[in-house]
């Protein structure tokens, strides 16, 4: 169940109008839902305030599980009240309810809030649907907060859905009562689908925002900055230049790196109950070796004193830590991120052109110190 989003996912590629159901099973109304290959069919009894409906997902089901709901409470996950259905191991079809209480629901049976009738699913090679009749009692149909959901089975029971893309955009508001056109595909008898998700919207912008920085600050300028720490100083012409371009690219890769941590820290204060906390506690080390190294600087001991040496190896050790844990946490974005394969192959192509330029660097400069140490030893 959706609390947030990461990245936009692709809409469904067929229409809810003309399906026939078995068994000469009628639902005057349907809406075409945004994500997840997701129908919703409805028969609306506005005297008695009931409705029956037809949860209709496409594709191959095996080994999934798949949720609707309705909110009555809010929009999101927390206080849904869900009608869950899958194949069980034995080839038998589960279907319950089960109100969501917490984002750390493990889907349990449980009562919901209103009534539920004539509860069953159906699960086929190409779809899985969920049918049932739900007594809406206060809930208005002009406005009802739905939610739907799918995941992983593992034995016998359902297990976390995906935390990115589609899974965390399945929910908008619905009204049973209109019959308009849904993603212009619908015909008189369509159901109206509200596209919400002005939070999905604010947060976007954010994500991308971090991602950028982190890649340019931690995941190049650093990584550059200890390049030419480690091959410019070999050559005597270099000196000092090397060392200011060092520090100008620690020092600027710094600070655009912690504004890419700073948003990742309001990103999850933004996001309740969407946590990566791999990701995070890795973020939170980098920064906070990265400022000890920062700091370090202003303590750095002139090259004749008797701690210099021991300055030096930890100075080497934080640094190469920074630039390795900031290019794993990267890749880690990555895979949470899911951003296009072009944006993830260009940081690759960078990160292979900076290895391709330190191993040469290193064999070259490996053989000026060799030369050099043989004309000291001739001398």
């Amino acid at each position: 169940f959706p609390a947030v989003s990461l990245l936009v996912s692709g809409v469904t590629a067929q229409y809810c109008t003309g399906y026939a159901f078995s068994g000469d099973q009628i639902f005057p109304s349907c809406a075409d839902l945004p994500y997840l290959n997701s129908f919703l069919h409805w028969d609306l009894n506005q005297s008695s305030n009931s409705v029956k409906i037809a949860y209709r997902v496409t594709g191959d089901s095996t080994g999934k599980w798949v949720a609707w709901a309705v909110n009555p409470t809010g929009r999101g996950m927390v206080g849904a009240q869900s009608l869950v259905a899958y194949r069980q191991s034995n080839g038998a079809v589960r279907a319950y309810t089960s109100p969501v209480s917490d984002y750390r629901t493990a889907l349990q049976e449980g009562e919901l809030s209103f009534a539920v009738a004539n509860l069953t699913a159906s699960f086929t090679a190409s779809e899985a649907i969920i049918f049932a009749k739900l007594e809406l009692g206060n809930l208005r149909p002009d406005s009802v907060n739905q939610v739907w959901q799918e995941g992983p089975v593992y034995g016998d029971s359902p297990a976390m859905h995906f935390i990115y893309g589609a899974n965390l955009m399945t929910m908008t508001p619905l009204n049973l009562m209109t019959a308009a056109p849904v993603n212009g595909g619908g015909g008189a008898n369509s159901g109206q689908v509200v596209h919400g998700g002005g939070h999905v919207n604010s947060v976007q912008p954010v994500k991308i925002i971090h991602g950028v920085l982190n890649v340019v600050g931690w995941g190049i300028l650093l990584p550059v900055g200890v390049t030419i720490a480690r091959y410019l100083r070999v050559f005597e012409w270099a000196a000092p230049t090397w060392f200011y371009l060092h520090v100008s690219c620690q020092s600027t890769g710094y600070i655009i790196g912690v504004a890419g941590w700073a948003t990742g820290i309001r990103l999850g204060s933004r996001s309740p109950g969407v946590a990566f906390p791999a990701h995070r506690f890795i973020g939170i080390l980098i920064f906070c070796l990265a400022t000890l190294q920062m700091t370090a600087l202003l303590l750095r001991p002139t090259k004749e004193h008797k701690y210099r040496f021991y300055w030096n190896v930890y100075h080497h050790s934080v640094g190469y830590s920074v630039v390795v844990l900031s290019i794993v946490n990267i890749f880690r974005g990555f895979d949470i991120l899911k951003p296009g394969h072009k944006w993830k192959g260009a940081y690759v192509g960078i990160f292979v052109a900076l290895v391709i330029v330190a191993a040469v660097l290193e064999v070259f400069t490996w053989i000026v110190v060799v030369r050099r140490r043989k004309e000291e030893k001739l001398r």
